[in-house]
């Protein structure tokens, strides 16, 4: 069973699921870029 979270960076959010499986965590990239980015718009 997978359990998703939301993580905070600096006060900004970045979306986490943990895989019981392989037993890690899977962090979104898209909001990774964003936090170190300091992008409105990380997908650009």
């Amino acid at each position: 069973m997978n359990k998703v979270s939301i993580r905070f960076f600096d006060d900004k959010e970045v979306r986490a699921v943990w895989d019981d499986e392989d037993s890690k965590w899977w962090f979104s990239v898209v909001n990774i870029v964003g936090v170190l980015t300091d992008s409105d718009d990380p997908r650009k």
